[in-house]
């Protein structure tokens, strides 16, 4: 797919996904929605890629949906999205949200400036946020008459608790990148020109440290506990992936390099079929 509203670039391991609508602020549409799916899907297929950073072009992240068709913006569910069970339109944010939840990387926001709306939704499934000092966050949905979209109900309150989500949501308020982080929301907050670099130690620590598949299977275990009713189901997928990973060659490497305190070079790719340790797993599906 040839990309008008991201630019993809892929560097050091690191694919960087820049929103591309500097003088929209980035604005969300039905296009973007379809170029970002397509986008992790070639990281997805891509062994290369170990980490993503997500950020944006110009001085915004993200302002929210394209409020170009007025009052009839969110008339059709808030996006040109046709894939819909009968009369019911697919949220466009929440399929980037899906689609990032399922992703064998990890995800790194970078939230250079405003960032509201399904700007700021579409980071929630995402596994660390950064922001700059610029940045400003806002839940701003119950303002439009609308509601939280792109799963953020579920994400949001996971996230910071739900006596903040609430508050947020509530309220509808835009409020600082310093307010997001004493929240919860933000990792940490950078200086404009330190934001990227930030991002990316983050990423490199990752790439030069860790082996993909235990990251991706690692990345799988922690977000698909959040919907788990007991540690039991977390101890049998923990078991499950103990035995598969220990005796593979990924194991062998990390703990002879310890050993003989040198960089690990693990063997093992993503793309070679990650371990079934979630045997029972069975994503929903839409209706």
């Amino acid at each position: 797919m040839e990309y008008n509203q991201i630019i993809y670039a892929v560097a050091d391991h690191v694919a960087t996904i820049t929103l591309n609508r500097p003088e929209q602020l980035n604005a969300f549409t039905g296009t973007m929605m379809r170029e970002m799916i397509d986008a992790f899907d070639r990281i997805d297929a891509d062994d290369d890629v170990r980490v993503v950073i997500v950020t944006g072009a110009g001085r915004g992240f993200c302002a929210g949906a394209d409020l170009a068709s007025g009052g009839d913006t969110f008339a059709a569910g808030g996006s040109d999205v046709h894939t819909q069970v009968p009369g019911v339109p697919r949220d466009g944010g929440g399929l980037v949200s899906l689609r990032i939840f399922e992703c064998t990387k990890p995800v790194i926001a970078a939230i250079n400036g405003p960032a509201v709306g399904v700007g700021i939704t579409m980071t929630l499934p995402m596994d660390i946020r950064l922001a700059s000092e610029n940045a400003k966050v806002g839940f701003v949905f119950a303002r439009r008459g609308i509601v939280p979209e792109a799963c953020s109900s579920w994400f949001l309150p996971r996230l910071v608790g739900i006596s903040q989500a609430a508050e947020w949501c509530y309220s509808g308020r835009v409020f600082s990148a310093a307010e997001a982080q004493a929240g919860g929301l933000i990792r940490s907050v950078h200086a404009p020109d330190d934001l990227l670099p930030a991002a990316h130690a983050i990423a490199k620590e990752i790439v030069d440290n860790t082996s993909p598949v235990s990251v991706a299977l690692t990345r799988q275990m922690l977000w698909r506990m959040l919907g788990a009713d007991h540690p039991m189901q977390a101890h049998r997928v923990d078991s499950r992936g103990i035995a598969e990973r220990g005796r593979s060659a990924d194991a062998r490497e990390g703990v002879v390099s310890f050993l003989e305190k040198r960089p690990p070079v693990f063997p093992v790719k993503v793309s070679d079929g990650l371990p079934e340790i979630f045997p029972d797993w069975q994503p929903p599906t839409f209706s």
